[in-house]
Formats: structure tokens, C-alpha cells, sequence
């Protein structure tokens, strides 16, 4: 059971890490800060009385999973709330003219042709399908790894094995994945 001041420390340690990672995600600071802050809470909220050690999987896993609702949220809003009166210039006098009014988006998801989107998408279903074929050991350690971004002593500890070990774990992982995404035809 993690005390007040563990879980405290831990909180401290992972802050910065957990910022970075949801801010390379979701692209938005202000929005980044709020996964962290609500990823927080949750931890220290349902599971505080963890044992130390279960509390940077939990972490990651909470994490994960609040991202993944901010981005649920914001594709309902974009599909479902768009209030014309949010375009409108406060003076305006009822005359609005949407397409004269209207910016074009800048990021390059937004304006990619139907075909480099499905590319995309059919890269990363590629991509996902060969790091899922990766035997157990090396998935997890590859995905601790460079997808949780923890360093090798936290994802050492996490999996309960030696430092080496884990070392050996992302090399097979990655040269496994680079072999077979090159015979796939795909360079990253």
C-alpha cells in the first residue's frame, strides 16, 4: 500500500514525462494539462491504495485511457455541435456569411487528400498488426518502451527482469519490426 508521500513522489516524478507524451498526442498544451491533471486524480482517487510499485502501470494505463477520451470528446463535439453564432464577429448585424467568413483548416490531417489518408491508415493497421505478431515479452518491453515512453530501469522494474534484459527485449523487438515492415514495403 502506497503511502500519501509515495504516491506524492511518484505524482512529482511523472508529471513532466506524462505532459510531454499528451501534449505530443493531442497537440494542445492547455488540453494536455488537463489529461495529466484528470489522469492524476483518477490514480490517486481509485487507486492510491495500490502498492508503490503497481503505481506507474496504473498510471500509464489511466493515462492512455484519458486520452483516448479526449479525443473521443472532441470528435463528437466536431460532428455533432457546430453552432453557426460561433462564427459569427461580434459586429456583424445578422449578416453572416459562412464561406466568406470561412478559414481553412492548417493542420495537414485536416486538408490530406482521401488517398494519403487511407495510406496513413493502412501503414499504422500494418504497423499494429506486426507489433501485435511480436512474442509477449518483446511487445511489452517495446511498447513500455517507446510507445509509454519509460526508461529502461521503470520498464525493467514493471516487468520484473534485469535491465539487460529488457535491452535485449526492445533490440529483438525492433529489428523483428524493421524486417518485417521492410519486406511489407514500408520505411518509416
Amino acid at each position: 500500500m502506497a503511502t500519501e508521500k509515495e504516491l506524492s513522489d511518484f505524482l512529482k516524478s511523472v508529471e513532466r514525462r506524462a505532459f510531454k507524451r499528451s501534449v505530443y498526442h493531442v497537440r494542445d498544451e492547455e488540453a494536455a494539462l488537463d489529461i495529466v491533471q484528470d489522469s492524476m486524480m483518477k490514480l490517486a482517487e481509485h487507486y492510491g491504495d495500490k502498492p508503490a510499485n503497481e503505481l506507474p502501470m496504473l498510471f500509464q494505463r489511466i493515462l492512455s485511457n484519458c486520452t483516448l477520451d479526449w479525443f473521443r470528446r472532441q470528435k463528437t463535439r466536431r460532428a455533432l455541435f457546430s453552432n453557426l453564432s460561433d462564427f459569427e464577429a461580434p459586429e456583424d448585424d445578422g449578416e453572416f456569411d459562412l464561406l466568406g467568413n470561412f478559414n481553412s483548416p492548417t493542420d495537414s490531417r485536416e486538408t490530406e487528400s482521401a488517398e494519403d489518408t487511407t495510406r496513413r491508415a493502412q501503414i499504422f493497421h500494418e504497423i499494429e498488426e506486426e507489433i501485435a505478431a511480436l512474442p509477449a515479452r518483446q511487445r511489452e518491453a517495446f511498447l513500455m518502451r517507446y510507445w509509454e515512453e519509460m526508461d529502461v530501469a521503470e520498464t525493467a522494474a514493471a516487468m520484473g527482469c534485469s535491465e539487460g534484459s529488457v535491452k535485449t527485449h526492445c533490440s529483438r523487438a525492433v529489428h523483428a519490426l524493421s524486417k518485417a515492415l521492410t519486406a511489407k514495403g514500408i520505411s518509416l
